[in-house]
């Protein structure tokens, strides 16, 4: 269809009106009844009018909001519903101010979230800037002692080049933490799924962590441990280091004398694991950042304890990996539990 100008119109309106005004002139000189006629000319004149000064204002305002909706639709937000009216005729006014008013909350929205993701990536790689720090101000303070002197005495250049493979493995750690998870957001690092007895590695992953536990004065314990195998479909490998990461949060950060507990209950088509201490506990604050890459509730006692702070963060990633979810519950000085859930193998 021909764009209309409003040159165009007004043509037509005139020679519209012309020609009724013509033709009713001519009637009305023919006859007595002149002026019904002219009143009832009236009236249609004024509806055909009314009518065409409708049209001319809907395809007058629509050329003009169709390039709104244009640059509206260079946003992915609404985008299907856009190109719809932009085919349209005719866009209705109301519909126009309630798609803008749309459109900009969404925008705001986006903006918002982008300066989320700004102050997280700035957080982040303060994190990771003050995380390597230490260790290579450790590495570089060992390696000037033996260089002015210290290589020379026996006492001292083994245990500071001891001290310095620690703050070389540590580095390490991050580096490949880092790596893992950047793996597993881009999806490079997929799950190999395979059918395992969780109940098994949750035995593997306590007698590991034997040690440690025994050291804090932290018992290991299942939650009713079920009398026959609890199969799940998984990776292995990183389920192991799911629970292995729980399990040495709940020792780390758990009381003398106190537990950490795990328990698998069945849930439909799912096993739900879960793993629970008695310890120190998170705050309310804390809560909705624990799974965010190096942060740390007690900074100070963390570091203390070892670790990269990206556990909680891993393991996050670990079970969205699989498409399942996880959970925590905590309250200060009564403890914490982690829950999450697993694909059942089909029997």
């Amino acid at each position: 269809m021909k764009k209309l100008s409003i040159r165009h119109i007004g043509l037509i309106l005139s020679f519209i009106l012309t020609l009724i005004v013509y033709v009713i002139g001519v009637v009305a000189h023919k006859t007595n009844s002149f002026f019904l006629i002219y009143t009832a000319s009236t009236i249609v004149i004024f509806i055909l009018v009314y009518f065409l000064i409708q049209l001319f204002l809907k395809i007058f305002i629509t050329e003009k909001i169709k390039p709104i909706y244009k640059i509206i639709n260079y946003f992915p937000l609404r985008g299907k519903e856009v190109k719809r009216k932009i085919k349209q005729d005719f866009v209705d006014i109301g519909e126009v101010k309630h798609d803008v008013e749309k459109w900009a909350q969404n925008q705001l929205q986006e903006i918002e979230r982008l300066k989320d993701l700004e102050r997280y990536r700035r957080d982040f790689i303060g994190n990771v800037s003050h995380e390597l720090k230490t260790p290579i101000f450790n590495i570089q303070g060992y390696i000037l002692t033996l260089l002015e002197g210290g290589l020379e005495d026996p006492k001292i250049n083994k245990l500071y080049l001891t001290r310095s493979e620690k703050s070389i493995d540590r580095m390490i750690s991050i580096v490949e933490d880092l790596e893992s998870i950047t793996k597993l957001e881009t999806g490079e690092l997929k799950p190999q799924y395979s059918v395992f007895d969780v109940v098994k590695i949750t035995e593997d992953v306590f007698e590991m962590e034997h040690m440690m536990s025994r050291e804090l004065k932290i018992s290991l314990q299942f939650i009713n441990k079920p009398d026959k195998p609890v199969l799940v479909y998984a990776d292995k490998k990183r389920i192991i280091e799911v629970l292995m990461n729980l399990v040495t949060n709940g020792i780390k950060y758990g009381k003398k004398k106190g537990y950490v507990k795990v328990g698998f209950y069945d849930f439909d088509e799912k096993i739900i694991v879960e793993v629970s201490d008695n310890g120190i506990g998170i705050g309310t604050k804390d809560l909705p950042r624990i799974f965010e890459r190096f942060y740390r509730i007690d900074k100070s006692r963390s570091r203390e304890q070892g670790g990269t702070g990206l556990g909680l963060s891993i393991v996050k990633h670990i079970i969205e990996a699989h498409n399942q979810t996880i959970n925590v519950r905590s309250a200060l000085n009564e403890g914490t539990s982690f829950t999450f859930t697993l694909e059942k193998a089909k029997q």
